[in-house]
């Protein structure tokens, strides 16, 4: 690595501001990763806190009316806060396509990549990241990432997304719509409120955020984080991920690790910080986190289903009956999800902001 990348603001200069990204960072041969990247001890994963023994739920969802299969996948969100569902219906290939497709445009030279930036992108629904906050991050993520926001024009929208993913996004958005419907129902009714209906999909589901994620081959992966400690700041999460492997989710009870041990054909659900609200912690975003390789990069696909911007979250009264106290405010969902990117990330200090 050149001596003049050692310097922080050189780092931030290379990385950020000149889009070149983790990615670019990864092609300058450097041996050991800049100081922006290490990790304090305290937040490296220790191996002797992962948990071996236990894993998250795996639920076939091949009968989603089944009732047995609806009270498997509350139990989960309420237990673990994260479960995998297969025989979904999607078919493989539009699995593979859509990864395939993220490998595809972060190998796109780096002059095709940062066309995306914020400050280049041919539209406000197309945008390349780095790291996770990345002005505020006290430590820099292992991750570059492209984001697609869909807010139901996606068909208009995607005219200004790569053209080397552009089919693969909309296909695999065609194909998991309806299962996030029918976990959302399954979740709903757990909470004994109405299914959904065309007005509540319209908030509830009214910003989906699909990521490209990719983690490039890290020279000292034991130091590094693809990503921090966090729950996500979403309703729930849809996670496709690759068999690379590296996502660690926190026990339900202790401070050890579960590895989610990637199956091909499965998706990795995960409730959100908006749904642990909704629910008065009936259900539960559960601290994640991603380690890094030092022989493989990896991609993953997550949708992070978000509400619309202005939509006020807040116990749902159905969980507040019986003279249940509410544990949550109401709080605007922008105003929550701001929070969440003016900091690094924490492990669940966001969800403190919308405690009464």
């Amino acid at each position: 690595m050149s001596e003049s990348l050692v310097e922080p603001q050189n780092v931030i200069d290379f990385v950020v501001n000149k889009g070149n990204g983790v990615k670019g960072l990864s092609q300058t041969n450097l041996k050991s990763i800049p100081e922006l990247y290490i990790n304090p001890p305290e937040e490296r994963l220790d191996q002797t806190q992962v948990v071996t023994k236990k894993s998250i739920p795996t639920i076939d969802v091949s009968k989603w009316d089944d009732p047995e299969i609806a009270d498997s996948i509350c139990k989960a969100a309420a237990q673990f806060g994260f479960f995998q569902i297969i025989n979904h219906g999607i078919p493989i290939e539009v699995l593979e396509n859509v990864k395939e497709a993220a490998h595809e445009f972060f190998e796109l030279p780096v002059e095709e990549r940062r066309k995306y930036l914020k400050e280049n992108s041919p539209s406000p629904t197309v945008e390349l990241m780095t790291s996770h906050s990345p002005l505020v991050d006290k430590v820099l993520e292992w991750k570059d990432y492209l984001i697609h926001y869909c807010d139901g024009q996606e068909i208009e929208d995607s005219k200004f997304w790569p053209h080397v993913s552009r089919d693969q996004v909309l296909e695999y958005l065609k194909w998991t719509k309806p299962i996030i419907k029918k976990l959302l129902n399954v979740l709903l009714k757990g909470l004994n409120t109405d299914e959904m209906n065309e007005a509540k999909e319209s908030i509830l589901m009214g910003k989906l955020v699909v990521d490209f994620i990719y983690y490039p081959v890290c020279p000292n992966p034991e130091l590094a984080a693809g990503v921090g400690r966090h729950s996500d700041v979403s309703l729930i999460t849809v996670l496709l991920q690759d068999d690379v492997g590296g996502l660690y989710v926190r026990e339900p009870e202790g401070n050890g690790w579960i590895h989610v041990t990637p199956v091909q054909g499965a998706l990795v659900i995960n409730i959100g910080d908006v749904l642990q609200i909704m629910s008065n912690d009936k259900y539960r975003s559960i601290e994640h986190r991603v380690t890094v390789n030092g022989t493989k990069s990896r991609v993953s696909v997550p949708i992070f289903v978000n509400p619309v911007p202005d939509a006020v979250i807040g116990p749902v009264p159905e969980v507040l009956e019986g003279g249940v106290k509410p544990i949550y405010k109401q709080v605007v969902y922008s105003d929550y999800f701001n929070y969440f990117f003016s900091k690094g990330h924490d492990g669940k200090e966001t969800i403190e902001y919308a405690k009464i």
